[in-house]
This record gives structure tokens, C-alpha cells and sequence, in this order.
């Protein structure tokens, strides 16, 4: 008989994969971050970072017509093409075209009735789909995009 010499491997700490100090940091943040927004809703603070109501005051309707590749053609509602959004920095006019087909086939919206382009008071400029109730301010997404739905007004 052989003699085998058995060492078994000593035995290593396992550590957790997020140190408990951390784990109930993030915790502490989740529950301070909802107490927070209850207690202002609760003491009916006025929202921030929530762009106001603003009156209208140039308004132009366009058709946007395009196809699920993202290609879309803006035009007036006389006819006259007056974008394309393959064109240089026009985009973005694809991009809300898909988002406001999106809406008008998830609320069964048929045909293609025409949208409003928007130039608020206080200077923002908004896309308003009235078929379905999407009014999306055009903050956020840079210069060259809200030019390319600014444009269309002038």
C-alpha cells in the first residue's frame, strides 16, 4: 500500500461581492431619495425641472410621411416638400417621425393627419401630434436637431 500525504488546501475567507457598509449606503440613498419626493408631494411643492406652459406663438401643420427605415419627407400642407430627413442635419425629423407613428399605431390612429410644429413664447420649439395627444418639447437633444424642426417655421 501506498503511502499518499493528503494536505488538504487551506481554507480562504470568502468575501462578499459588495461590502455590507456599501449595500446599506445604497439602501440609505433609495429610501432618503423616496422620502423625499413624498414629503414634497405631500407638502405640494411646485415640480422642477418641468418646462412651463408657454403660449404659442408661430405654429405651422406638416405632413411627415416616411417609412419604418427611418426616411421621411416633411411637407406643407399645400403640397410643398419643405425637408428630408436623409439631408444634412434633418435627422431628427426621421426620429420623431418614427416616434409619432409609434404612438399613432399603439392608439390606432389610421391615415396620416398632420402634426404641428411650434414655437413657444418663451423660445422653445415643440412637435404636437393632435391625433394622439403627444406634445413633446424639443429640449435636450442638442442645436442641429431643434434647428432642423425650427426651420420649418421660418
Amino acid at each position: 500500500m501506498t503511502n499518499i500525504n493528503y494536505h488538504p488546501r487551506p481554507r480562504v475567507e470568502e468575501r462578499p461581492l459588495v461590502p455590507k457598509p456599501l449595500a446599506m449606503g445604497m439602501f440609505a440613498l433609495m429610501f432618503g431619495t423616496v422620502a423625499l419626493v413624498a414629503l414634497s408631494q405631500a407638502t405640494g411643492q411646485d415640480k422642477i425641472g418641468v418646462v412651463a406652459p408657454s403660449a404659442v406663438v408661430a405654429s405651422r401643420d406638416i405632413y411627415l410621411t416616411g417609412n419604418r427605415d427611418g426616411a421621411y419627407v416633411v411637407t406643407a400642407t399645400d403640397g410643398t416638400e419643405l425637408a428630408v430627413s436623409n439631408a444634412e442635419k434633418a435627422g431628427f425629423v426621421g426620429v420623431m417621425g418614427l416616434v409619432i407613428n409609434r404612438e399613432r399605431d399603439t392608439l390606432g390612429v389610421t391615415g396620416n393627419p398632420p402634426v404641428q410644429v411650434v414655437r413657444r413664447e418663451n423660445g422653445h420649439v415643440a412637435v404636437i401630434d393632435p391625433a394622439t395627444g403627444l406634445d413633446v418639447p424639443l429640449i435636450g437633444y442638442g442645436a442641429d436637431n431643434v434647428a432642423a424642426f425650427g426651420r420649418l417655421l421660418d
